[in-house]
């Protein structure tokens, strides 16, 4: 005979107990078929007496048929009571008395919630649009222009757009601070990398001059110690460098890998990859706009085990982005809180999606993963390739198998849901990317 109790939202705790001559059997018999394999010093194999057995296993042997009995217990008693276990059970032994009759220990756990869909008819959702000009394209290639700029020695005053070299010497009240030093260190005017007292102050300097320049530090800075506060750099400038941009050109058409230098294909091979990242962060934005919508219309409580999970597991992601950046030391560890709100919003998401495509038929078909598999596969040299390996690898195919299921949902939201249609600035698209949730639905 078991019993749940309700101990919170999604809080529940079973209470049952199990049979002691259960579990007195069970530990006679596996410490007999120890008996064949154990080894003990000075006992021949299958020769050990039970009672030897049992002074150097039985412990072991009775934590192990005791974890399974609570497995065993546990599950029947859930499928008994009709529950749906989202997170471990964590087991409480009540009773230890080897004379007692039953076993009694309560299992607390969470269960998941009841995904209530509100009146999702009634939400409006921005689907958006955007379109693409020439002047996008002009844009574009100016930027990759930009990136391929070399820098040659002049002999003048700095100005905006020169590199320069320079030593520097901050002090705070007249003493050295943390991060205000450095020799030979080149930046570039006018792009915003250094604060904007400290770029100006550079303007009009000459090879070989120093110059003391007052830096105002915001309030808001990442350096708390001289966050909001007035200090007074020492510069020394070594070297200015002019900007010179390359040509638009058969030359750098080939850098960029238009084999015959055609300036003309290499505009055709950015308008399609304009046209393609077009393409990719609108799906975002919608996607982001849709799952907002079906935000607003569920309100449930999520199991907190599944959040500390998702959680860690950002975490974890984030830590190896910034490891591959250099970003990082040994060790080194971040604040579980930093992603709770985004755990929160991707596990709820998740049984979201998994009710939706449940309860109005959105699984992803094989049709429907094979075009988005072949859609994605035409960016890389060997298509075919990608596509076998995709097939041939479970886990990467489930990912793409839970990207149809997103669109499903996206699609069904859009066509359930008051639809604005807006159009984007190409700028504003192309300058703002929704982080996106990828969950498993």
């Amino acid at each position: 005979m078991s019993t749940v109790e309700s101990i919170g939202a999604l809080e529940r705790r079973l209470n049952a107990s199990i049979p002691q001559r259960q579990l007195i059997g069970e530990i006679e018999a596996r410490l007999k078929r120890l008996v064949r394999t154990a080894k003990v010093h000075g006992f021949r194999p299958g020769k050990v007496p039970l009672n030897i057995l049992r002074q150097q296993y039985g412990a072991q042997v009775h934590q192990d048929v005791m974890g399974d009995a609570l497995q065993r217990s546990f599950v029947e008693a859930v499928n008994q009571h009709s529950l749906r276990v989202a997170s471990r059970p964590d087991f409480e032994i009540k009773s230890t008395d080897p004379e007692t009759e039953q076993i009694e220990f309560s299992a607390t756990f969470e269960i998941y919630p009841e995904v209530v869909l509100g009146n999702i008819e009634a939400e409006t959702v921005e689907r958006v649009t955007c379109g693409m000009t020439e002047a996008d394209v002009d844009r574009t290639i100016a930027t990759l222009l930009g990136q391929h700029v070399t820098y040659a020695v002049i002999d003048r005053a700095a100005q905006n757009g020169d590199r320069v070299t320079i030593d520097f010497n901050g002090t705070l009240d007249g003493e050295p601070f943390e991060g205000g030093q450095d020799k030979d260190f080149k930046v570039v005017l006018g792009t915003g990398q250094m604060l904007p007292d400290f770029e100006s102050g550079i303007i009009n300097m000459k090879a070989g001059e120093t110059k003391s320049v007052n830096v105002n530090f915001p309030v808001g800075y990442h350096g708390k110690h001289v966050e909001g506060k007035r200090t007074v750099f020492a510069i020394t400038l070594h070297l200015v460098e002019s900007p010179h941009l390359p040509e638009l050109n058969a030359e750098f058409a080939k850098k960029m890998g238009i084999v015959d230098g055609d300036v003309e294909k290499l505009r055709a091979e950015i308008r399609k990859n304009i046209g393609l990242e077009i393409e990719r962060r609108l799906k975002l934005r919608n996607k982001d706009n849709a799952m907002s919508a079906l935000l607003n219309v569920v309100q449930m409580d999520v199991p907190k085990s599944m959040v500390e999970a998702e959680a860690q597991q950002l975490m974890q992601q984030t830590l190896e982005k910034m490891k591959k950046r250099g970003n990082t030391m040994p060790g080194m560890t971040l604040p579980l809180d930093l992603f709770t709100e985004r755990a929160q919003r991707r596990v709820k998401l998740g049984l979201i999606l998994v009710d939706l495509v449940k309860r109005h038929g959105l699984s992803a078909t094989p049709a429907q993963i094979r075009t988005l598999l072949l859609d994605y596969a035409q960016s890389f040299d060997h298509p075919d390739e990608v596509v076998k390996w995709h097939y041939n690898n479970p886990e990467r195919l489930r990912e793409v198998e839970n990207m149809v299921l997103e669109d499903n949902v996206v699609n069904w939201v859009m066509n359930t849901a008051r639809v604005v249609d807006k159009v984007a600035e190409f700028n504003e698209l192309m300058g703002n990317v929704p982080q996106g949730d990828n969950v498993n639905a």
